[in-house]
């Protein structure tokens, strides 16, 4: 993937970011203003990711945008949110994050 790949899906990962910020707000005062800035945080997500599937394909560009919007939002979860994970839910982000991982990768070990 290229730098420029590389900044997309970083783009794309901070507005999903915001997105998810701006939907727990809502959750805990929901307002017609809140989930008009989530929808529209989501939605310039969803239009960056698109540019991604057209540059990379779709396999990549989701698997990778997955397992970073998994990580990243339970990061933020955590630590702004206070909310935890138990070691079910642990394990099974873990487990997310080696499949993503092995989809991902899959094709470029089997070259090897």
């Amino acid at each position: 993937m290229s730098f420029w790949g590389l900044a997309q899906l970083g783009a794309s990962t901070v507005m999903f970011l915001l997105a998810a910020g701006a939907a727990k707000q809502w959750g805990m005062a929901p307002s017609f203003a809140k989930i008009v800035l989530t929808l529209a945080l989501y939605s310039a997500g969803n239009l960056i990711m698109l540019r991604l599937v057209r540059e990379f394909g779709m396999s990549v560009s989701f698997s990778l945008s997955a397992v970073i919007q998994l990580v990243a939002v339970n990061v933020v979860a955590i630590a702004f949110y206070g909310e935890r994970l138990n070691a079910f839910q642990a394990t099974g982000l873990m487990l997310a994050v080696a499949a993503v991982a092995l989809i991902t990768l899959g094709p470029y070990m089997q070259k090897l």
